[in-house]
């Protein structure tokens, strides 16, 4: 089929660059021209289809310019109504014209009327139209018409191009009762008169969950196939030997709880396959996610290998590399430091000691996948705040020890709970382990929400948490448009509490410091010297100080879930109880309300999640569509939650027994998108 070049720029405004996609164009809504109401019988305030012939039409003035015509059947007279019209419609709907117009009648001045209606001329008998007709999403200089002509062509096409064979094997479709693929299309591009439009409008009809089956089945299949390929791969096998990790075991403060135990056994089970481990470790803000990751490091040192553990904030990393360092140095495991900011002289020695194998643990930010970065032999990728970093970094890491025929084994932390369906669908080519108790002697936060006119109650409130020798985090509001302008804000708020507490010593950390006078301030907040500690949000991850009971969180209405999920998280670390403020600005807006609702009623990480995911969708909760998944664009996760099921369960019996229709139905939906890389 031929499309001139004018056209296919514009198709491809729309996403649609093959034949596939102009296909799978499918209507985003449908008007009914297939019934035909008497004007008398015809329903108000629903679009209706009427008929009849043009007694009167003129140009009034006022209140404006508009063209008034009225149209009679023999049952009534109904007033069509354009307040914005060219010079030759006068002359096309001229007195005794037959017109067949589809819009929503209203109770106007003169009765009934229609206001700028659908109307094209009519003869008498003229047929109605034999199926719904297709409203497209359109794009500029691409008309409904050109997309009702190009896609009713395809459909021609596709049906002796045998392109809507099915995919789907017999006993699959029997099983889940599906549509045929085929009649599907079809179906939504030309519904018959007799189907009901609300199920076509709400994507509940049989043909459209159709079309959401195969399309989560494209995506699972293309998760299962990586996940199996890298099966193919082969990795150090990393044994436990748990000599050092008992050792550690004893020293602590603390007990593992029992959710740790269990997830390190599925990690440690992971390490000692031939294959590359290829884990997300999921856990609350607080839940002990670092010991777990120390504890797979140990079991890849002691075989021999390196491991090294990636951070997205330099505080973050440095947070790492002093726990790390205090649980290992005794055990007389070297453990090496890399970031960005290092002088020359550090940062050499740093690489030395990685390259020749002296540090058999290496912490640190991105700096750790630069190309100067060589490890003698690494056997364990970790990386914390997964979704911070894109597709690439974390390949590049992993990278860094496939110098020998082996790829290192890696083990993703997030502390920003995924949702069940989410993780199904979009990490469905990873192992997810999930600790889902936080450990004993934690006190629950106290949340309170305070209008942002109440400031002297919040004022009242660090007064008195500081006099009982507690400290308090007042966290600056997040100006996404401008590090400048969140600096200044962070500094007048600065120089206002420390204006406001002349007797307390007040602190500020905020991203433009250099990562030595970050550490200073941390420092002093840490061992209590500062009791006010003004902060942008670069203590968002990570940070631990026990004393910490009081966050005041300004323009919370600005941040998200996730976001001060994790704030509120940075107080309660200890057994005193603890309160967050979240401070709004109004009036809000129906998101910010909805999402502050959220964060107030609910602690479990796992259930803002979930409540997030509805609010924000896939995409955006992702991060930036960077993550290199392709994207659902028909299904829903939290309506379709069944199908998404019947997918996943699938997805392996078409890998293991259908390969060839399976790599058919992945070429059909993703084409040269399957062959992204999840790493």
């Amino acid at each position: 089929m031929h499309i001139s070049p004018g056209v296919q720029e514009k198709l491809s405004r729309l996403g649609i660059r093959t034949e596939w996609d102009l296909i799978l164009h499918l209507p985003i809504r449908y008007e009914d021209e297939t019934h035909l109401f008497p004007i008398a019988d015809a329903p108000a305030g629903q679009i209706v289809q009427v008929e009849g012939v043009i007694i009167h039409n003129e140009v009034v003035t006022r209140p404006r310019r508009q063209l008034v015509c009225q149209i009679e059947d023999g049952s009534g007279v109904l007033v069509m109504r354009y307040l914005n019209f060219y010079g030759s419609q006068i002359k096309t709907y001229a007195v005794g014209k037959r017109v067949r117009l589809l819009g929503e009648i209203r109770h106007g001045y003169h009765g009934m009327e229609m206001v700028h209606p659908k109307c094209r001329i009519v003869s008498v008998s003229e047929p109605l139209a034999d199926t719904m007709t297709p409203v497209y999403p359109v794009t500029a200089g691409l008309p409904q018409k050109t997309l009702v002509k190009l896609i009713g062509q395809m459909l021609q096409n596709a049906g002796q191009t045998k392109m809507l064979t099915e995919t789907v094997p017999d006993t699959v479709i029997k099983h889940y009762q599906l549509a045929g693929f085929s009649a599907s299309v079809i179906n939504l591009h030309h519904p018959a008169p007799d189907v009901s439009i609300g199920s076509l409008q709400n994507r509940t009809h049989p043909s459209w969950r159709r079309i959401k089956f195969d399309e989560l089945l494209a995506q699972q299949l293309s998760m299962r196939l990586h996940y199996r390929q890298r099966r193919q791969c082969s990795a150090p096998v990393l044994a436990p030997k748990n000599q050092s990790a008992a050792k550690l075991l004893e020293r602590l403060a603390f007990r593992l709880t029992a959710a740790q135990i269990r997830v390190f056994d599925e990690i440690s089970r992971d390490l000692a396959a031939p294959y590359p481990m290829q884990r997300l470790l999921q856990g609350d803000v607080g839940s002990g996610k670092t010991i777990v990751a120390a504890l797979a490091a140990l079991q890849a040192i002691e075989n021999g290998f390196q491991a090294a553990i990636m951070a997205p904030t330099e505080i973050l990393a440095e947070q790492h590399f002093r726990k790390l360092s205090t649980w290992f140095d005794p055990l007389g495991i070297r453990t090496a430091w890399l970031s960005g900011s290092q002088k020359k002289k550090q940062k050499q020695e740093a690489l030395d000691e990685i390259s020749t194998g002296v540090a058999q643990m290496a912490v640190g930010t991105h700096a750790l996948f630069q190309d100067q970065v060589l490890f003698q032999q690494l056997g364990l990728a970790i990386i914390d705040e997964q979704h911070r970093f894109g597709v690439q970094q974390r390949l590049a890491l992993r990278m860094k020890g496939a110098q020998s025929e082996q790829v290192p084994h890696q083990l993703m932390m997030s502390a920003t709970p995924i949702p069940r369906t989410l993780s199904m669908s979009y990490f469905a080519d990873l192992d997810v382990s999930i600790i889902d108790e936080l450990p004993p002697g934690r006190s629950p936060v106290v949340t309170k929400l305070i209008a942002d006119n109440r400031r002297d109650e919040v004022i009242a409130r660090i007064q008195q948490a500081c006099s009982q020798g507690k400290q308090v985090y007042w966290v600056c509001p997040l100006i996404e448009e401008s590090e400048v302008l969140q600096l200044q804000t962070a500094e007048a708020t600065y120089a206002n509490l420390t204006a406001e507490f002349p007797h307390l010593t007040v602190g500020l950390v905020h991203g433009r410091l250099s990562p030595q006078e970050k550490t200073e301030v941390m420092d002093l907040f840490k061992r209590g010297a500062i009791q006010l500690l003004v902060a942008t949000t670069v203590i968002e991850v990570g940070v631990d100080v026990l004393n910490a009971s009081l966050m005041v969180i300004e323009n919370a209405e600005r941040m998200g879930l996730s976001q001060l999920h994790q704030l509120r998280g940075r107080v309660g670390r200890g057994a005193e109880a603890s309160i967050c403020i979240l401070l709004f600005q109004q009036p809000l807006s129906e998101v910010a309300r909805q999402r502050l609702r959220i964060i107030f009623e609910h602690s479990d990480g796992f259930e803002i999640a979930r409540q997030d995911l509805q609010l924000r969708g896939p995409g955006e909760f992702l991060g930036a569509k960077q993550s290199g998944v392709p994207m659902l664009r028909f299904a829903d996760l939290e309506q379709d939650g069944d199908l998404l099921e019947a997918a996943q369960a699938t997805a392996n019996e078409m890998l293991d027994h259908y390969p060839e229709l399976a790599q058919q139905h992945i070429d059909r939906w993703l084409g040269d998108k399957s062959q992204y890389l999840r790493v």
